[in-house]
């Protein structure tokens, strides 16, 4: 009778002594012309393939066990080998693994550059602006150019096949000139602001943004904010009221250009959703901010020549006594910095929720009011800085509140 034999993985099994004796299991035999003790191991934890070959020696017949990490090769004494391989199944879920690991570290690397050059590209395009705004007081001018430059580099990376030239209807067009209409008076007033104040209190002005944004909701998509939404609004208004106060550079003119950009900007947000194109003409977030960078083009820089002339010429900087290259260099560096963050928060945007990108928006406002004041040198009293901390911290607040959905009953 035939007895079944229970094989423990760390037990050596002796074999029948029969010389010269090939045994198989339903496996592939291989064989080599070196002597040497035969044996063949295994791992319980590992899939073999199906075809291992199974010799053994009559001088030396044994079974091991262990673990197959690599080919085994083990050769008898009678010329016999035996060899065992990893299954390519269990390998190949191994590296599909590491493949996912290695991708994720990749996309949080890319994500962390992207965060780093938003910031940078905000802060040098503050600094840069400011330096012409103080010399050259022309915020329309300043506008166009920056427009013009922007529009010059979306044209160069559609013809470079960096980006795919759009194909853009009627339809789409129609619903994004309001779009273009408001982005172009969120810059205009910004630079304006920039003009007449410090950055630091522009974009302390400019943390009112979430105040615009729970109104225009309100008001013309009928979402009703939640307790918690009203709640982190007061630390916002009360922050930015006790800045304005102690402000040192405060003027109304200053002010109210930058509550008017926090109008413009958070209008064009609530009617990118009021009168956004159908879902299957839509275009990606890279598109759409290029068609309203050159859309503003053709609307503002007519205006501009009828509003302040031709000023941002040679002959006329040097009747005003300004340094031309300084100014024709830095105005350039303003307007290339001015379009790469606005591109590479638009690349952010696709790579993550809307709450994360405010949160990093919130701490980008914090980095450019730090890095202005030392690099501007910025009088600050004690009041006005718990004030711009308040203010921001709100901003936090509001972006992590907005994750809490109303209860449905």
């Amino acid at each position: 009778m035939a007895k079944l034999l229970h094989i423990h993985p760390s037990t050596s099994l002796p074999l029948p002594k029969r010389p010269h004796h090939t045994s198989f299991h339903p496996l592939t035999h291989a064989s080599s012309p070196y002597p040497s003790n035969s044996s063949i191991n295994f791992n319980s934890n590992t899939h073999l393939t199906p075809s291992i070959c199974c010799l053994y020696s009559s001088q030396n017949p044994r079974l091991s066990i262990f673990n197959p990490l690599h080919i085994i090769d083990h050769r008898s004494r009678d010329g016999h080998a035996v060899k065992a391989t990893l299954n390519p199944e269990s390998s190949g879920e191994n590296d599909a693994v590491a493949a996912a690991e290695k991708a994720k570290m990749t996309e949080l690397l890319v994500l962390g550059v992207l965060f780093g050059l938003w910031y940078l590209f905000n802060i040098y395009f503050n600094i840069y602006n400011k330096q012409v705004l103080e010399v050259f007081p022309n915020p329309v001018t300043m506008t166009a150019v920056q427009l013009v430059v922007g529009t010059f580099i979306i044209f160069m990376s559609w013809a470079l096949n960096i980006h795919k030239w759009p194909n853009i209807s009627r339809g789409q067009l129609l619903a994004i000139l309001p779009l273009a209409v408001m982005h172009t008076l969120g810059n205009l007033t910004t630079n304006m602001s920039l003009g007449k104040v410090s950055v630091s209190f522009t974009h302390t002005i400019k943390a009112l943004e979430p105040f615009f944004t729970v109104v225009l909701s309100t008001m013309f998509l009928g979402e009703i904010p939640t307790a918690w939404v009203l709640s982190s609004l007061v630390p916002i208004v009360g922050g930015v009221i006790l800045a304005s106060l102690t402000e040192v550079s405060f003027n109304w003119p200053g002010f109210w250009s930058a509550m008017a950009s926090n109008l413009a900007n958070q209008s064009r947000n609530v009617l990118s959703k009021k009168l956004m194109v159908k879902k299957e003409e839509s275009l990606d977030n890279i598109t759409l901010f290029s068609i309203i960078t050159i859309m503003s083009f053709f609307l503002f820089t007519p205006i501009a020549l009828l509003v302040e002339g031709v000023k941002f010429t040679p002959a006329y900087l040097q009747s005003a006594g300004l340094n031309i290259r300084q100014v024709f260099i830095r105005s350039l560096l303003a307007s290339i910095c001015f379009h790469a963050y606005q591109q590479i928060a638009y690349m952010i945007l696709q790579r993550v929720s809307p709450v994360t990108h405010s949160v990093g928006n919130c701490v980008k406002r914090v980095v450019v009011i730090v890095a202005s004041i030392f690099f501007f040198r910025t009088p600050i009293s004690l009041t006005n800085s718990i004030g711009t901390g308040i203010a921001l911290a709100g901003v936090f607040l509001y972006s992590q509140v907005k994750r809490i959905k109303p209860k449905t009953t």
